[in-house]
């Protein structure tokens, strides 16, 4: 490699290094549900793919790419930037032992890897609201970034966010979760008894038996991430 580029390559990939992830997840194709009650009991399911993005592989290609336009006008990647990336039958395998640790977790019925960076999931998980959650979360497997996140806020709020149920530009990192965004296909419900101080669903809630029931039907072209604020049972 010459020194300009290799200069410029590491300049480029040394923050990119500290600041992502060896993967990134996302959803796929899915249903999920979240039961709130204003006692503060709690249910989440997901059911569906979740798709892995090698950023690795993908950044590397791009940061090269990058330096051999600097160098000489040309934005073709180099065949360095190919050798580097991930043999697709080595990461495979890694994603197979990542879907077996991941089993082993709380919450997780069924992990499948099924090929091309899917994993198909059945995770299902209940318990009473005095701390924050997020799913999925889990930093030796590098999941870090949650699709949904439920925090307390005071001493009677509760804010439900679902971050990763939208398209998002800083999912694509220099365009690598592009094709996975593309995927993104599915419904996320909230079922609650307790009081809706306000939510973000164009459609409101509708009456279910025991309480109230917002949908949020998502693809790809889902700008706004599903939100809504309760009020339960004070801690």
């Amino acid at each position: 490699m010459p020194p300009l580029r290799r200069a410029i390559a590491a300049a480029i990939l040394v923050p990119l290094a500290l600041a992502l992830a060896a993967c990134l997840f996302l959803p796929g194709k899915f249903q999920s549900t979240l039961t709130i009650h204003a006692d503060r009991s709690f249910a989440y399911s997901y059911t569906g793919e979740v798709v892995a993005i090698d950023l690795t592989g993908a950044m590397t290609k791009a940061v090269s790419g990058m330096a051999d336009a600097a160098e000489d006008g040309s934005a073709t990647p180099s065949d360095e930037a190919t050798d580097a990336a991930e043999d697709p039958a080595k990461k495979d395998a890694e994603y197979r032992e990542l879907a077996e640790q991941v089993r082993k977790e709380a919450g997780y019925k069924t992990v499948e890897y099924r090929g091309n960076g899917v994993f198909y999931v059945d995770y299902a998980l209940s318990g009473r609201l005095t701390h924050n959650f997020l799913f999925p979360y889990n930093q030796d497997a590098g999941m870090v970034f949650p699709f949904l996140a439920v925090e307390l806020r005071g001493k009677d709020g509760v804010r439900i966010k679902a971050p990763g149920f939208a398209k998002s530009e800083g999912k694509g990192a220099m365009g690598t979760g592009d094709d996975a965004i593309a995927k993104l296909d599915g419904s996320f419900t909230l079922i609650t008894d307790a009081e809706i101080v306000s939510q973000n669903n164009e459609d409101g809630a509708t009456t279910v038996p025991g309480g109230k029931s917002i949908t949020w039907k998502v693809n790809s072209q889902t700008d706004d991430a599903p939100m809504a604020v309760l009020r339960v049972a004070g801690l």
